[in-house]
């Protein structure tokens, strides 16, 4: 245990599974106390905790659904409540839909951009108020921000602004001392990756074929990344979206 985090209180939204429980796991290991946060499965954010205490660390579970404003005032609420000012916050909460052109609907845009982007910005808005001196907050991107793929002209629009709002934010809060970069992943399996069927087939194929590296992204393998960023070894890097693609651009 390297301890990099020790004293530090993160926040991981959309923590109860995939992407975001490894890094809720891996900013444990690394010494800070979690809050995990999920919106419907309790049970994947209770078993997260348990992990993190069963290998000594500090945890709670926080209910928050980011489609539902109120709720980001809320789930930060009861973090510092249990754990203390924020130091950490990674914005992992996400949800992905594909759709070319024609099946665009408002519905799948509002799903996407009101939990990818105004959820985003509310639950850092609220937990900028509650950092202590300095801090680091790390939003999860994606590779299709840039890649420019058929069928995610709305999530991919939602990805970009995430980078463009990093970006953005990283000036603001600059004068804080608090430090805000993105990563940006490509195909992770992930339960969720599993349930839309991605993990085989010719999605899989024709991605691992096109990434330098030949492969797809382990969770943990992102995990690390993230854990650098809310890290002091990070201290001097603010602004930046990190694409952890397997050299896939």
């Amino acid at each position: 245990m390297t301890n990099t985090l020790q004293g530090k209180v993160a926040l991981v939204t959309g923590a109860s599974k995939g992407i975001g429980a490894a890094i809720a796991l891996k900013l444990a290991e690394d010494g800070a106390a979690v809050a995990v946060n999920y919106a419907s499965s309790k049970a994947g954010a209770d078993a997260v905790v348990a992990k993190i205490q069963a290998a000594g660390g500090k945890a709670i579970a926080v209910h928050g659904d980011l489609a539902q404003p109120a709720d980001a005032t809320k789930l930060v609420a009861e973090t510092v409540k249990a754990l203390g000012p924020i130091d950490v916050l990674v914005n992992n909460a996400g949800v992905y839909e594909f759709g070319a052109l024609d099946v665009i609907t408002p519905e799948h845009f509002h799903r996407q951009f009101n939990i990818n982007v105004l959820g985003l910005l509310l639950v850092t808005q609220e937990a900028a108020r509650h950092f202590n001196d300095g801090g680091s907050i790390v939003n999860i991107s994606s590779g299709a921000s840039t890649m420019a793929m058929p069928s995610t002209a709305v999530y991919g629009a939602t990805k970009a602004s995430v980078d463009l709002i990093t970006g953005v934010l990283a000036k603001e809060l600059a004068p804080r001392k608090i430090r805000v970069n993105a990563v940006n992943p490509g195909m992770v399996v992930t339960e969720g990756v599993k349930t839309a069927g991605f993990h085989e087939g010719e999605m899989r194929k024709q991605l691992e074929a096109i990434t330098p590296l030949g492969r797809v992204g382990e969770a943990d393998e992102i995990a690390a990344v993230v854990a650098f960023l809310a890290s002091d070894a990070a201290s001097y890097v603010t602004g930046e979206t990190l694409h952890v693609t397997g050299g896939l651009k």
